[in-house]
């Protein structure tokens, strides 16, 4: 690659030299030393196929919130005992913790769930560590009965990312779930990124004291001293040990019973033994749920993972332990239900796809213009370098392979040949003009290199903004930033090295006819006639462009607002709730009408499997995933089934049914055509009228959003036992012991726990055919006074019933009801919570507040979030183009330009049907960078044809003849790149489509604003300024008359 021409080598580290180089810079680099600028560059190459074997791949950067789950369990105890006595107190203890954001609760029967969410940039190790500090603080004043108060690194309510199906031939249901405990569970929680192993539909073994309340009485014997006797049944007490001679005997007092027949024959009082009052045996615990797969009973398995972890590599490890425990345990089998990572996976290959056609596009775009293969090659080439160097940042940078960031990639190999083509394009029109190879590549590159730079400084400008978006936003695009920020900033190094390194070296070819050329020129001067026509009436063009801006202005409210487009992940998932009290019988046979209605679906191929749980979170609840086919192996799309399946759930009575599918960022209440809200007070009873007002008057006074439902129903029949303090103190009877028979003769109670052959087994103590079914069954119940006398506890208790709610929730520390609502078809998301908002202003009192929950809320923060990102990128822009011009009025011109091109983006997203969501917004942004990208081209080149003596009309003329091919060129890359992103089809396209109709319909419509109003704009305003060059002649003037003798 040496030049012949050069008769010299000399170092570039002489004395003489380094002021030649610094006047030089990169262009003459490139052409006297082009080994070291070939080397810089392959360096940069290999550091990226070096970053491509160590770079982590997942969906989506690491967006995840930390979030700590506090779970506590209080038997027998009711939703309101648990909101006040229990939930209040942690809530108060976690929102002390350092960085927690917000803190939400539920309570329900017998146990409490708490979730608080911390900022960002808390590590979610640490966040845990303190809130197990904070609890640990307040553990002594919760009641004393609370047991299992556990803390751990997961959202409760989050999604599984994997479901499995245990199977079994051979295993009785006791059998299994000890070897799904003991073999199949630890193998899972051990890998890493995993939080959490929940078991669906399994039963623990559990050893049962079966209570004869009439026997109990003709004995004289109450519950409490049965339960006495049993606490002492696990007695295995270490007693220390000894030294006999020389050897150290450890001495250990063992009186454990394990067996049925050991513990029946335990002695209570007076040789009366627990089998003479209670049947004992072995047998699984009652069902809290079932699990089915394609109507099949099986046991469910799901794996949580951590907050920050990979779903990519946690399904790699799941996949290989499924199939090792498969090849080693016979009678056992484990099938994976469903799985994200296929859609990961899918989209990410999918996106890979769409990068290699995008690179194939650009560069037959680019053999269009040049007509020639050798000059296609030297753009060409800096593709693979400038996204290779970008791999190599982002993996330095800790960012990883995501959609996003490979949809920047995506984007930037349009963006990345720009510079290539302009400084190709300079070098052949200095060729044309008689220069030489080497000299043409040096002083065609110098032309343009002021060029170069803005347009690079100005795109980084856009982008980084992007990278720094508070919020959601802000987590989720900014490694799409950066990384398109990157991708462009090493573009420019290539253009302004490599381009003329090789230039210089080609030899020059005689100019081909082409046809395609006469077409070209022929164009062109079209197009010089057109503007000057345009240009002899400024205003009549400026005006015609204002009216179609402000058309577009207008459609910007009837876009549809969403916070994320509608995905197909491949997953339908249904939720149904019944009336509070009712069983898992009646929860059963309504989960066999759901299936009925989707087994068509699942005969026509178009559902892979249907997994069922029935009584997940509670008895009431039916939960059901259909698995979709491959999206290659149906016609319709996951919507589309959907919207089917919507009206024949709605009709499903004795049910309230709700469809919704999961996205990428885990938000509650995404892709359902729903709409989450909660009402915040201080009492449920009030909050509950308040909220059924609201749903009245949305019912008659809404029409985008239908079906309110309100979370909290008051329907659980619960029966009132009110204790007379007075009289039990007045008979010496405790408290306790009334409280513990209650708890028995009503629900059974764990007493304590055996370990027998290696497993922990509850021993319940409970009523057999005689539980409390009525109360007046509380007659036949007796306890035992401090005299030991017995006395009836009809006489000590007073009855009452009421219907309370199943479930309490608490928001940000207050007590709170939620409201969910459907979206009317055709509705915007954001119009939908305008007019709920309008209408709580309206009519709800200024005690209780409304809130958006889940995809609402995160909609609302995000909207804020782009306007501020709006503002900073044009404010931005302007202030590069300040300084890189030294003045206002070119910065002016290029900014007059932006407005219209996000008008004409605007244009393209309501002529296609596009939302706009949280991906459209990204690619607005972006196009503020693009379109002032090709004004800097054309501005740049006025002003220097300024700086020569040009007249403003003539320069502005001149530089559009000169420019046209460039920006032609240029645009056309980038508008044929994004081409790709709006062909897309298969897993996460939805994402791929909403950037590139931005990028594609608003670079293509914003062309003719480019091309006819940065003139138009130039010559109303670069009048005003002087030409650049007067300020640097002026200081030349001023120099030499101070050095000049007097």
């Amino acid at each position: 690659m040496r030049r012949p021409s050069a008769p010299v080598r000399q170092s570039p580290l002489t004395v003489a030299e380094p002021s030649r180089f610094l006047q030089g810079g990169l262009p003459e680099l490139g052409v006297r030393r082009p080994w070291l600028v070939l080397v810089l560059n392959l360096l940069i190459a290999i550091g990226g196929l070096a970053a491509l074997l160590a770079i982590e791949v997942r969906e989506l950067p690491d967006v995840d919130r930390p979030i700590v789950s506090v779970r506590a369990f209080l038997p027998g105890a009711s939703p309101e005992t648990m909101d006040a006595e229990v939930t209040r107190l942690l809530e108060g203890a976690a929102a002390r913790v350092s960085g927690a954001l917000e803190i939400n609760s539920a309570s329900e029967e017998n146990n409490t769930r708490i979730w608080i969410e911390f900022r960002s940039d808390i590590d979610v190790d640490q966040a845990a560590s303190d809130v197990r500090e904070a609890v640990s603080r307040i553990e002594r004043d919760l009641p004393d009965a609370v047991e299992q108060l556990s803390v751990f690194k997961a959202d409760e309510r989050s999604e599984e990312i994997i479901r499995i199906a245990v199977k079994s031939n051979v295993y009785a249901e006791e059998a299994l779930n000890r070897v799904i405990e003991q073999d199949i569970v630890p193998r899972f929680i051990s890998l890493p990124g995993v939080a959490d192993v929940p078991l669906f539909g399994s039963r623990q073994r559990v050893l049962r004291i079966i209570l004869d309340p009439l026997r109990l009485t003709s004995y004289g014997l109450t519950v409490a001293d049965v339960t006495a006797v049993l606490r002492a049944a696990p007695l295995d007490v270490p007693a220390g040990s000894f030294r006999a001679g020389d050897q150290q005997l450890l001495v250990r007092a063992d009186a454990a019973v394990t067996k049925e027949e050991d513990i029946a024959s335990l002695i209570i009082r007076d040789q009366i033994r627990i089998g003479s009052v209670a049947k004992v045996a072995f047998s699984p615990e009652d069902s809290t749920g079932f699990v089915r797969l394609n109507g099949e009973r099986v046991v469910g398995i799901g794996i949580i993972r951590q907050a920050g972890s990979n779903t990519i590599e946690i399904a790699e490890g799941v996949r290989t332990a499924v199939k090792d425990i498969n090849d080693r345990m016979d009678g056992v089998t484990l099938q994976v239900i469903s799985d994200d990572s296929i859609f990961i996976r899918g989209s990410v290959r999918e996106v890979i796809t769409t990068l290699l056609i995008s690179i194939l596009v650009v560069i037959g775009t680019i053999r269009l213009f040049t007509g020639s293969m050798r000059l296609t090659l030297i753009p060409a080439i800096a593709i693979p370098v400038s996204l290779l160097g970008t791999l190599a940042a982002s993996w330095a940078l800790g960012f990883s392979i995501n959609i996003l960031t490979l949809l920047a990639l995506v984007l930037a190999a349009g963006l990345i040949v720009d510079d290539a083509i302009v400084v190709l394009e300079s070098v052949q029109q200095r060729r044309s003009e008689g220069a030489g190879p080497s000299a043409a590549a040096v002083t065609g590159t110098r032309r343009v290199f002021f060029a170069v730079i803005a347009t690079t400084a100005v795109l980084v400008a856009v982008f980084i903004p992007i990278a720094f978006l508070p919020g959601t936003a802000g987590r989720l695009f900014q490694e799409f930033g950066l990384v398109l920020a990157v991708a462009v900033a090493i573009s420019s190094f290539v253009a302004l090295s490599l381009v003329p390194a090789a230039m210089a070296n080609l030899p020059p070819a005689a100019p081909k006819e082409r046809r395609l050329a006469v077409i070209g020129m022929q164009l062109a001067e079209q197009y010089h006639r057109s503007l000057r026509f345009v240009l002899n009436t400024p205003w009549r063009t400026f005006i015609a462009c204002v009216v179609a801006a402000s058309s577009a202005a207008a459609l910007y409210s009837q876009l549809d607002q969403e916070l994320l487009p509608k995905e197909d992940r491949g997953t339908i998932n249904l939720f149904a709730r019944g009336p509070d009290g009712v069983g898992l019988d009646y929860a059963e046979r309504q989960a066999d009408r759901m299936e009925n209605i989707l087994v068509p679906l699942l005969e026509n191929g178009e559902i892979d499997s249907l997994y069922s749980v029935i009584g997940r979170w509670d008895p009431n609840i039916v939960f059901m995933v259909a698995r979709l086919a491959h999206w290659d192996d149906r016609d319709r799309s996951q919507q589309a089934i959907a919207a089917e399946l919507k009206p024949l759930f709605a009709e499903l009575p004795g049910m309230t049914t709700r469809i919704f599918a999961a996205n990428s960022l885990n938000l509650r209440g995404a892709s359902s055509g729903g709409l989450s809200l909660a009402l915040l007070g201080t009492d449920y009873d009030d909050i509950y009228a308040v909220a059924r007002d609201y749903t009245d008057h949305i019912r008659t006074r809404l029409d985008s959003v239908s079906r309110p439902r309100i979370s909290y129903d008051p329907s659980q029949p619960q029966l009132s036992v009110k204790i007379d303090r007075e009289r039990a103190s007045d008979l010496n009877v405790s408290l306790d012991d009334i409280a513990q028979t209650l708890r028995v003769m009503v629900d059974g109670s764990r007493v304590v726990d055996l370990n027998a052959d290696d497993q922990t087994v509850p021993i319940v103590l409970e009523a057999g055919s005689d539980k409390i079914r009525d109360p007046d069954d509380l007659v036949n119940l007796y306890v035992r006074t401090g005299e030991g006398a017995l006395v009836p506890l009809s006489s000590l208790v007073q009855l009452s019933e009421k219907g309370v709610a199943g479930q309490l929730d608490r928001r940000a520390q207050r007590r709170a009801i939620e409201l969910d609502v459907e979206i009317k078809p055709g509705v915007a998301m954001q119009t939908a919570i305008d007019d709920l908002f309008t209408l709580a202003d309206e009519v709800l009192p200024d005690h209780v507040t409304l809130i958006t929950r889940g995809e609402a809320a995160a909609l609302v923060e995000t909207n804020r979030e782009t306007v501020i990102t709006y503002a900073f990128a044009l404010l931005i822009v302007f202030l590069v183009l300040v300084a890189q011009f030294e003045g206002i009025t070119s910065a002016l011109v290029i900014m007059a330009i932006v407005p219209f091109g996000l008008a004409a983006a605007i244009f393209a997203l309501f002529l296609t049907g596009t939302s706009l969501n949280i991906y459209s917004q990204v690619g607005l942004v972006m196009l503020i960078g693009l379109i002032a990208k090709n004004g800097i081209l054309l501005v740049e080149f006025a002003d220097q044809l300024r700086d020569k003596g040009y007249g403003v009309r003539e320069a502005i003329e001149a530089a559009a003849r000169t420019r046209l091919r460039p920006i032609v060129m240029t645009l056309v890359s980038t508008i044929f790149g994004a081409l790709p992103l709006i062909l897309a089809t298969g897993p996460g396209s939805e994402a791929r489509s909403a950037v590139g109709w931005v990028v594609f319909g608003g670079m293509g419509l914003a062309t003719a604003f480019t091309l006819y109003l940065t003139p138009v704009a130039y010559l109303g305003i670069a009048r005003f300024a002087s030409a650049r060059a007067s300020a640097s002649r002026k200081l030349s003037q001023e120099l030499a008359d101070e050095q000049s003798p007097h």
